[in-house]
């Protein structure tokens, strides 16, 4: 039997928190990898959060008025994965001595969907205090929609521990700027003010007030001195929970490494293990026997698996509130139930638009818009706005409201000039539920916020990009405002649907499309100029095909025209006057790479033509690997350099995106 000092020495809150201490030791020392400091300093603040304020059921992590808690800090790993194991979670010892290693639940930063009770996948930092934000106003919205008087079912919080690094990235100025301005009073986030980063001391490079820069962002803001003190964490975290106009920021002075005789408040506990010596000399300091690996006293386990009980208790009442309000607002109740489920009602695209060469030329990005419109009008969840462009993505909602302060029944969010944070705050959103989330920006701007693309496709989390002004058409803003080498980058992005339709009809089968999408997220590519819409012999499932016949020719194609976008008109341009010409082309329409590539093999031959058929790519954007579909980038017309100012037509026809370019390139193609 392991001893550890009396109780006389060492009360059950140390022993509590030591617990939480050896157990990151150790998990980081056996990995030989990790990041101990963090845990070690932060563990009297997550026990006292985990066990007297957050709450929350271990046997039921998806227990929707749950509190969410967001550890922005990922590299910090070891302390979630502690507390979810001493209070229960559906992870065992086993598992925290098999931090790291191929296959564990206990990955080196945390993974949603992969550990049980971890909210988001963190670790690049920054974008988890984002998506801490985009639940609180989740949280806000879904409560001011649905809660009545005496009968609220939405009633949680949203606590995040981040660390300086967090605070050195732009996205959580970003973020907190928003959630300032927004007033989300259940936003708690608890700033690991330890003084140290990689490199040493961060006062090499941050030397700011960020207690002042919050409270100038509209936070109420708080300080507590000692991180070791569990009353006054205990009383900042109440206080925290009583502002009701703000959210709130705790500023916790820690000790990296707490414990740690030789690094203590130095780098070196920052993100490697302590090495064994030291976790000897550290545990001896606390009070811990030496001699013991992954010890968990059991007054310490008894303490927190109280959780347990409590949880239950908590999920029992609420569910009792549900019951009388079900009963109260029977109506409400179902849609309730449709939004956390994420069902669509019957008929939910009835209205979408039907669009027809009658309606003459429309840009996609505005014939998005009109869809937008209509699909919001029968899903009540389809919440989103833009990043100070709606005007040009045409993503506000005229028939809504404005999600603001205050006014958090409204569906039209206003951004802010906040790529970076709108995508990471979109992901916060589907990851509370009851929400599905859109938001748009310039194509060229997807770069902005591609680390939250990046995390919401390895989240496999449904949200919608919307991307307008997609091409060197662009014309007149010039090569700063024209992507290139963006479709490319998207399409990079393993798990990520990129649609970019042809007109008009392509866009509302590809809302439709996006709305279907479940198992990962969408971005729409949409062309800024105006488009005339094609009535090709397009069957039911065309675009949901990823490509399809646009256009065939009378007898067996000579070559085949694969196009995208604003290309796919001018293909049928070239198809016309290679006609005259006795050439039999064929137009593919390819709006989705991702989408057709999980169709048959079968499919994919009737479209393309596994013979020597040849085939020619025409998308104005980077050929990078499109040399997938055709022999090699001769057989490419796209666009290698960035572009110029000058009026969109006239870039079309420089960068050779007219018909003539295509008879020309095809001529060359089936003489070789």
């Amino acid at each position: 039997m392991h001893e550890i000092l009396s109780e006389d020495q060492m009360n059950i809150d140390d022993i509590c928190i030591n617990t939480i201490r050896t157990l990151s030791m150790d998990a980081v020392q056996k990995a030989k990898s990790g990041h101990p400091g963090a845990p070690m300093g932060l563990a009297p603040a997550a026990y006292v959060l985990w066990t007297h304020i957050m709450k929350h059921n271990p046997q039921n992590p998806e227990w929707v008025d749950r509190d969410r808690f967001v550890l922005s800090a990922g590299h910090a790993s070891m302390l979630l994965y502690s507390l979810l194991f001493l209070t229960g979670y559906d992870v065992s010892l086993e598992d925290i001595k098999n931090f790291r290693q191929w296959g564990s639940k206990t990955p080196g930063h945390p993974e949603f969907d992969h550990t049980p009770g971890v909210e988001t996948t963190t670790g690049p930092l920054g974008q988890g205090f984002a998506n801490a934000v985009g639940m609180a106003m989740a949280e806000r919205h879904l409560a001011a929609s649905f809660n009545r008087p005496e009968n609220e079912i939405v009633d949680h919080y949203t606590y995040l521990i981040c660390s300086d690094g967090d605070m050195m990235e732009g996205v959580c100025s970003e973020a907190a700027s928003l959630a300032g301005h927004l007033g989300l009073a259940r936003l708690i986030c608890i700033y690991d003010d330890n003084k140290i980063s990689i490199e040493g001391s961060t006062d090499i490079a941050f030397t700011e007030d960020v207690a002042r820069r919050f409270e100038a962002y509209n936070w109420h803001t708080l300080t507590v001195d000692d991180g070791n003190d569990v009353n006054a964490i205990l009383k900042a975290l109440e206080a925290a929970k009583a502002e009701t106009e703000r959210p709130t920021l705790i500023v916790l002075q820690t000790q990296i490494a707490y414990g740690s005789p030789n690094k203590q408040n130095t780098a070196a506990a920052h993100g490697a293990p302590l090495g064994e010596e030291e976790v000897l000399l550290t545990k001896r300091n606390l009070g811990w026997p030496e001699d013991a690996l992954f010890y968990v006293p059991e007054p310490a386990l008894n303490t927190f698996r109280k959780c347990l009980e409590n949880g239950k208790n908590a999920e029992l009442n609420w569910h009792n509130r549900y019951d009388a309000y079900a009963k109260a607002y029977p109506d409400l109740a179902k849609k309730w139930t449709d939004a956390i489920g994420g069902h669509l009602i019957d008929g939910w695209d009835e209205d979408i638009p039907n669009f027809t060469a009658a309606d003459g030329p429309i840009a996609t990005r505005a014939a998005s818009g009109m869809t937008l419109s209509a699909i919001a009008a029968t899903v009540p969840t389809l919440i989103g706005g833009s990043a100070d462009l709606a005007p040009s993505n045409k993503t506000y909602v005229d028939a809504l409201p404005e999600f603001q302060k205050n006014s958090y029944h409204g569906r039209n969010i206003r951004f802010g000039v906040r790529e970076h944070a709108m995508g990471s705050i979109l992901s916060g959103m589907q990851l509370h539920k009851g929400l599905r989330p859109y938001g748009g920006t310039f194509l060229v701007f997807a770069d902005y916020m591609r680390p939250a693309i990046r995390l919401a496709s390895l989240m496999k989390l449904p949200i919608i990009y919307v991307f307008t002004h997609d091409s060197i058409a662009v014309g007149e803003d010039g090569p700063t405002h024209q992507p290139i080498e963006h479709l490319a980058a998207l399409r990079a992005i393993p798990g990520l649907t990129v649609i970019r339709p042809a007109d008009a009809s392509e866009t509302a089968d590809a809302w439709r499309q996006a709305i279907k999408t479940t198992t990962g997220p969408v971005a729409l590519i949409l062309s800024r100029q105006k488009l005339p819409v094609l009535e090709p012999n397009r069957s039911e499932y065309g675009l949901a095909n990823g490509a399809y016949i646009f256009s065939d020719s009378p007898s067996k194609p000579d070559i085949i025209l694969i196009a995208t976008g604003s290309e796919v008109h001018i293909a049928v341009d070239a198809q016309k006057r290679l006609a005259e010409q006795h050439v039999a082309a064929r137009v593919v329409s390819m709006p989705s790479w991702e989408l057709f590539e999980d169709t048959t093999q079968d499919y994919q031959d009737q479209i393309l033509l596994p013979d020597a058929t040849p085939r020619l790519v025409i998308e104005a954007g980077t050929p990078l690997e499109w040399e997938r579909y055709v022999e090699n980038r001769d057989a490419i017309i796209g666009v290698a350099s960035f572009g110029a100012s000058a009026p969109g037509g006239t870039m079309m026809e420089k960068f050779g995106f007219v018909p003539e370019q295509i008879v020309t390139k095809v001529k060359e193609l089936i003489k070789d």
